[in-house]
């Protein structure tokens, strides 16, 4: 029997793109100010979201978890159907949907008694969470099994790499990602930061000196990983990531192929552009960019 897929919003791929390959959404929320909180790619779009941190220089949106009762909202029409239930969370050490997840599975199996349904921390974010939840659509469409799903995207969320830049100290600053100095002497010297994701969390992948080096370092940084790591790109799920400029962007993830055909590559595959979505959004301000990639599961490749 095929199962049903939830993923919460902060996979990134949009409403749109996750009701493309047969996935329900549970959006994040998203405040500015005193205003209510809107639910991500339902009460505002991303770009809308962009737009207003563009608009308003200072004001620093803070996001809120999805609930169990946006869960439950979600898991009801595929379980009163007998459909099995495969839910994918954002990085359980970075928020609470995976709990609200959970709790709402306890409730649903007391509602619909024998449901089956199964709660993922992706422990990814972002791009990454978004490329394994198409991998876990892609593995359900293959015929494989709930059970068989979840044994075969285990081992990729030890693969996932991020690399990206931002524009704005002040954002990372303000989530208590760098502190108040580090954020003004960067801001003086126009530094840039070069983070990156892996193993469950983010790292500090340097600086540049200025938004042109910084993309061109973030690109240097992910070819000498596949070089280094010996990544056969046939293998792997690649995708770029943007926030507000959509032709800052097409320019970097053009750089990004030559550069991927200059490695070799034949005709490489990078999935559509990823707009970047709130939960990472709040902390990078409008302007993060960049670009990252899993392993495809063993048993569908």
């Amino acid at each position: 029997m095929k199962f049903h897929i939830v993923s919460d919003s902060s996979c990134d791929l949009g409403r749109a793109g996750l009701e493309r390959i047969g996935v329900s959404m549970v959006s994040y929320y998203v405040g500015f100010e005193d205003e209510d909180y809107f639910r991500e790619e339902r009460d505002i779009s991303t770009h809308e979201f962009y737009q207003r941190m563009a608009d308003r220089p200072g004001v620093f949106p803070k996001t809120s978890m999805p609930t169990m009762e946006d869960y439950l909202e979600a898991f009801r029409p595929p379980a009163a159907q007998g459909m099995p239930i495969l839910c994918v969370c954002l990085n359980a050490a970075f928020s609470g949907s995976y709990q609200s997840a959970l709790n709402a599975a306890e409730e649903l199996r007391e509602e619909f008694p024998g449901v089956q349904v199964k709660v993922l921390d992706s422990t990814l974010a972002t791009v990454l969470q978004g490329l394994f939840v198409e991998e876990a659509a892609a593995l359900r469409d293959a015929g494989l099994t709930l059970e068989e799903t979840v044994e075969a995207l285990a081992p990729l969320p030890a693969t996932g790499r991020i690399f990206f830049t931002t524009n704005d100290l002040e954002y990372l600053r303000h989530g208590g990602r760098i502190g108040r100095a580090a954020a003004a002497t960067g801001a003086l010297l126009k530094v840039k930061p070069l983070i990156g994701y892996k193993d469950a969390g983010l790292i500090s992948d340097g600086i540049a000196q200025g938004r042109k080096k910084s993309l061109a370092k973030v690109r240097e940084l992910f070819f000498r990983h596949l070089q280094r790591e010996g990544v056969n790109l046939e293998d792997y799920r690649l995708a770029t990531g943007f926030g507000l400029d959509r032709e800052e962007h097409q320019d970097f993830a053009q750089a990004v192929y030559e550069g991927l055909l200059e490695l070799g590559a034949d005709r490489p595959e990078v999935k559509r552009p990823y707009q970047i979505g709130v939960t990472i959004g709040v902390h990078t301000g409008p302007s993060p960019i960049g670009v990252g990639l899993i392993r495809r599961a063993a048993r569908f490749g």
